[in-house]
């Protein structure tokens, strides 16, 4: 069958052809997130974008049936955010980790099926197992700016030596408490520049209790 958009299902050589993409609405958050030298989110985590999110996270018949529109959807969008971050292409590509209890019930982390894009795009190593999340945190759905800081805090630990320029991988970034974390893991162990990339970020104007329900 011939490309089409994942969109409106018109012809299209990319996931999203020109007119569906302009209709997203862009992320224009440029708040500084601790221990990280950047964040780039494609999109803010709005319309069509919530909906692609969590098809992609929460496929209704498993993991052995993803659905490939939102994939491939969501792999443009954050590629199209790896291009634009600032500095020099990185030398480690590492997935924000879920916990070993919550990889098993879902089967997948969807931020490694993005990491492999990034890689890929920058040509880059990836590290699936750099990061390991050591504790099953609640959910950050709710909780303010600080509690979710606490909630993770000491949540990840690095397992290797990290080289010096380090990109960290997520679906979406609320706070930035999450990708903070990892980040400050990254550098005790010898990172010195980590850009996180995402695709898409929740507005502030939203509010924390509107974020993704299925957010770790």
């Amino acid at each position: 069958m011939p490309p089409r958009c994942g969109g409106c299902l018109a012809w299209s050589r990319e996931p999203l052809c020109t007119q569906c993409r302009n209709a997203l609405e862009p992320d224009l958050d440029d708040t500084p997130i601790p221990h990280l030298d950047a964040c780039l989110a494609a999109v803010a985590y709005a319309g069509e974008v919530r909906e692609w999110m969590q098809r992609f996270k929460y496929p209704r018949t498993g993991f052995s049936n993803l659905d490939p529109i939102p994939i491939g959807i969501l792999q443009g969008l954050i590629v199209e955010a790896a291009r634009r971050a600032p500095g020099p292409p990185p030398e480690l590509v590492v997935p924000v980790p879920l916990h070993a209890g919550r990889l098993r019930t879902r089967g997948f982390n969807p931020a490694a099926l993005l990491t492999r894009s990034v890689a890929k795009a920058t040509a880059s190593r990836s590290a699936p197992r750099a990061l390991r999340r050591i504790r099953s945190t609640p959910s950050q759905t709710g909780l303010n700016r600080a509690a979710r800081r606490r909630n993770v805090a000491g949540a990840f630990i690095c397992s290797l030596q990290p080289p010096r320029t380090v990109w960290l991988v997520d679906d979406i970034v609320t706070t930035g408490a999450t990708l903070s974390e990892c980040a400050r893991s990254l550098r005790r162990h010898g990172a010195r520049r980590i850009v996180a990339v995402c695709v898409a970020r929740t507005p502030r104007r939203w509010g924390l209790e509107v974020s993704d329900p299925g957010q770790e």
